[in-house]
């Protein structure tokens, strides 16, 4: 579905069901270099069972236009006004390594807007190599590759997923080659630029699902242990052999989000 924010085309995939103001609201944030296709067996789990669904392009990501958003507090007011061309008082929101952070960055600034968050491979902060920073700047092909290798744990870089036709190094390569130039290093910025995020998860008091990858090297599990310790309301889960892609892990081979349909249990 399109919207307009600002005079901008923006970009929202409804699970293939329309908006009903009477049914609770998830929006999903995807992470840098990314869309909302990495959502797909997610929303469309929840768009079929009682939810509305909002999985966004942000800015200069997919089918949205405009100028990449230049920090994590931009990305944060940009969902708020998604709720509102939508007609959505609340939602939950799901965000995914950049998109974590923004959900978190929201949910601290707007609490009255936000019922619930789940944030997929958090860190505070969120650091980002001085090597991919540069591979970034210069839209050299390297960029990908990097984040390729780190956010894919070895056993799946070999193949043979539980999903049949599940290729995840492939499909996140060629997600990332579609970005446009100076995207994916705005993000990487807004990422690492990020000084806030252990002041507004104390802020947050809605209940908050983490979900990490016990072998994430783009945001180790280590790298979130500050966040929980500064959430009031969690529940953790840390998926096995598991890389940073956790938007495919999550949803089990069965393509049943089993780990995300706990956010309907929250209360």
């Amino acid at each position: 579905m399109r919207i307009y924010i600002h005079g901008t085309e923006c970009y929202a995939y409804t699970g293939s069901r329309p908006m009903d103001v009477g049914k609770p609201t998830i929006m999903f944030a995807h992470g840098a270099a990314n869309d909302h296709s990495v959502w797909a067996l997610q929303s469309r789990y929840f768009a079929h069972h009682g939810f509305n669904v909002l999985a966004v392009d942000l800015p200069a990501h997919g089918r949205s236009g405009g100028a990449a958003l230049p920090s994590v507090e931009a990305i944060a007011g940009w969902l708020v006004q998604v709720q509102d061309a939508f007609g959505i008082a609340q939602a939950a929101l799901v965000g995914h390594s950049l998109g974590a952070l923004a959900v978190l960055a929201c949910a601290a600034r707007h609490a009255d807007r936000v019922t619930k968050l789940a944030l997929l491979g958090p860190a505070v902060p969120m650091l980002v190599s001085d090597e991919l920073i540069a591979a970034a700047a210069s839209d050299d092909h390297l960029a990908f590759e990097l984040i390729d290798g780190w956010s894919i744990s070895p056993g799946k870089q070999l193949g043979g997923n539980a999903m049949p036709g599940m290729w995840m190094t492939g499909n996140a390569m060629r997600l990332m080659e579609r970005t446009h130039p100076g995207v994916l290093h705005a993000d990487l910025l807004a990422c690492r630029s990020y000084a806030d995020g252990l002041a507004a998860a104390a802020a947050v008091r809605c209940p908050v699902l983490v979900i990490m990858g016990e072998r994430d090297l783009m945001t180790p599990v280590k790298g979130a242990q500050a966040l929980l310790g500064a959430l009031a309301d969690k529940q953790v889960v840390t998926l096995q052999g598991t890389g940073h892609v956790t938007t495919y892990a999550a949803s089990g081979s069965t393509g049943h989000p089993r780990e995300m349909r706990q956010m309907s249990a929250f209360r």
